[in-house]
């Protein structure tokens, strides 16, 4: 099986996840790999939201690209600090404060740890795809060239017009999974993405209405077009990541 392969698997949104949990290089790790032969010089690195590793949502996701030919790692990048979700629908959970202590200087090494021990076993291309929280830094590592393929889906916590601009410098493929409802990354910020990158065919823009942010990794399932959009992210994910990487 390679990255190259057309047939898409589709997003297992429950059942029980078959990947598992190894330490790489000091940092804990939630590993899908494909069945059967694949190359292995590539790899996705899966960036979380703030409900961190342990949520099945983001496992079953992670064993649905695997699924399709593609070797997936998701890194704890919260060091066990995950936000649990009774918490937060709350209206309790104190969002900033959290967010302070796990900025770039904290979260961003737990990834290069990740990067430096795979490199270490023969990869040499990776994609990163992150959701919510996770997708600041899947801008970031295109922008520094760690990785040469990017996917956001609703992402959070970027600089509009700055973090724009740079990946507009960049030369990785990046493609924008965007919600119709989205607080965090909204209709004025994609629009302005939008106008930025016009012309550059290396990003790709597509846009989800009638759902909100976190759809596409913490959308209700039972909600018919909810899950369709999630499940379209999905496949456009995979075809994305096949394609550039």
């Amino acid at each position: 099986m390679s990255l190259g392969q057309c047939c898409i698997t589709g997003f297992k949104h429950d059942g029980t996840p078959s990947g598992k949990f190894e330490t790489l290089n000091g940092v804990k790790t939630y590993i899908a790999l494909p069945q059967g032969d694949y190359d292995k010089t590539k790899a996705l690195i899966f960036l979380t939201d703030i409900f961190g590793t342990e949520l099945p949502n983001g496992q079953l996701l992670v064993d649905s690209f695997a699924a399709n030919g593609i070797p997936v790692y998701m890194p704890d990048i919260i060091k066990g600090d995950a936000v649990s979700l009774g918490d937060y629908s709350s209206g309790k959970f104190d969002l900033m404060g959290w967010l302070g202590k796990h900025g770039k200087e904290v979260t961003r090494p737990e990834i290069d740890k990740v990067i430096e021990h795979l490199k270490g076993q023969g990869v040499q291309k990776f994609a990163a795809i992150g959701y919510c929280f996770g997708g600041r830094y899947t801008v970031d590592l295109v922008v520094d060239g760690a990785a040469s393929v990017g996917v956001v889906a609703h992402p959070s916590l970027l600089e509009t017009p700055k973090d724009i601009e740079d990946l507009n410098k960049s030369s990785g493929h990046f493609l924008w999974l965007n919600a119709g409802e989205d607080g965090m990354f909204n209709k004025e910020k994609q629009n302005q993405a939008r106008e930025i990158l016009k012309g550059n065919d290396k990003h790709k823009m597509v846009d989800y209405e009638g759902v909100s942010h976190g759809f596409a990794i913490r959308g209700d399932p039972k909600d018919e077009h909810v899950r369709k959009s999630a499940d379209d992210a999905f496949e456009q994910s995979v075809k994305f990541i096949k394609a550039h990487l």
